[in-house]
C-alpha cells in the first residue's frame, strides 16, 4: 500500500517524464521554443531535486549524510583486497559478483571500527591482542567491536 510520499513521488516522476517528452517536441532554433525550453528545463531540474529529496529523506547534495558516507565506503570496499589467500587444503569457492556485493552491503552496515576489527580478526586471522596493539585499543574494546559486528551480521543475514 502506497503512503502519501510514495504517491507524491509517483506523481512527480510521471509529470517529469511528461515535461521530458514535451522538450523532445520543441525546436531549439525557434526563439519562442527556445524560451519555453529554458523554462521547462528549469522545471525538470526543480522536480529532479524534489524527487531526490523525497526519495532520500534529506536535502540533496548534503556532503555529511549517511548515504554519502556509505557510497564512499562501498567504493573503498570494492577496491580493497578484503580476504587474504590462506594456504589451507579447502575447496576453493569463487564468489559471484552478486555475492561480493551482498558481502560489501553487509560490511557497509558496520561502523568503521567494527568493520576494521572484524576484518582484522576474521579475514586476516589476527588475535585480539594484535588488533588491540595495532589500533591502540584495549583488548576488551576490540572484543566488544567484534561481538557487535557479529551480532549485526547475524541480524542482517537472517
Amino acid at each position: 500500500m502506497l503512503n502519501w510520499a510514495d504517491k507524491l513521488i509517483e506523481e512527480y516522476s510521471y509529470h517529469k517524464k511528461e515535461l521530458e517528452h514535451l522538450i523532445e517536441r520543441l525546436d531549439p532554433m525557434n526563439p519562442k521554443d527556445n524560451a519555453d525550453l529554458k523554462i521547462i528545463n528549469s522545471m525538470i531540474e526543480d522536480m529532479s531535486y524534489a524527487l531526490e529529496w523525497m526519495k532520500k529523506g534529506r536535502r540533496p547534495g548534503n556532503l555529511h549524510g549517511v548515504d554519502k558516507r556509505s557510497i564512499y565506503q562501498r567504493r573503498a570496499l570494492l577496491d580493497m583486497d578484503l580476504f587474504p589467500t590462506i594456504e589451507l587444503e579447502t575447496k576453493e569457492s569463487i564468489l559471484s559478483e552478486e555475492q561480493k556485493h551482498q558481502i560489501i552491503n553487509i560490511l557497509v552496515e558496520l561502523s568503521h571500527r567494527e568493520r576494521q576489527c572484524y576484518l582484522m580478526h576474521m579475514a586476516y586471522g589476527m588475535s585480539l591482542s594484535e588488533i588491540a596493539e595495532e589500533l591502540n585499543l584495549k583488548k576488551r574494546t576490540v572484543q566488544q567491536y567484534i561481538d557487535r559486528a557479529k551480532d549485526k551480521i547475524k541480524m542482517l543475514v537472517s
